[in-house]
């Protein structure tokens, strides 16, 4: 059996309004993430400053120790120091970023606001190609749903 959709995006959007709470949480956070490997590297210092400067001093303080496994000094759970920081982190800069906004999209999810916004924003901002793939992953997640996961 095929699934034919329009645009992929639409593939997403479905597949999130029909799985379980632990299914969409895992989706919003794989559509995040593919988000953050599709920003220009030029632009990765802004968002990371803004997705650090949304954090409480808890997910500050992961964060900061996170870094720390990087060995790249001794970091302060302070965003300032975060984002300064930041450059430095080379290759590891796309999954400080990715830690961080999975923090923000976590406490977003607590806090009520709908998936449907998170994708709404998130969406739009992928590749073609990008999106292709996710959805490939989303039906392996509507799949597990599916099948027997603890939804």
């Amino acid at each position: 059996m095929h699934l034919c959709f329009i645009e992929p995006q639409d593939t997403i959007r479905v597949i999130a309004e029909s799985v379980g709470r632990e299914a969409r949480r895992q989706l919003v956070g794989e559509v995040v993430r593919a988000w953050v490997d599709d920003i220009p590297e030029r632009d990765l210092v802004a968002h990371y400053a803004k997705a650090v400067s949304e954090l409480d001093e808890e997910d500050l303080s992961m964060l900061a120790a996170w870094h720390a496994s990087l060995e790249v000094g001794q970091p302060i759970a302070n965003s300032d120091f975060l984002v300064n920081v930041f450059p430095s982190l080379g290759e590891n800069r796309r999954e400080a970023l990715k830690i961080a906004a999975g923090f923000r999209g976590e406490e977003a999810f607590q806090a009520g606001v709908a998936e449907e916004q998170a994708l709404e924003t998130v969406l739009p901002r992928l590749s073609e190609e990008r999106c292709v793939e996710l959805a490939a992953e989303c039906l392996e997640l509507y799949l597990w749903d599916r099948l027997g996961s603890d939804n």
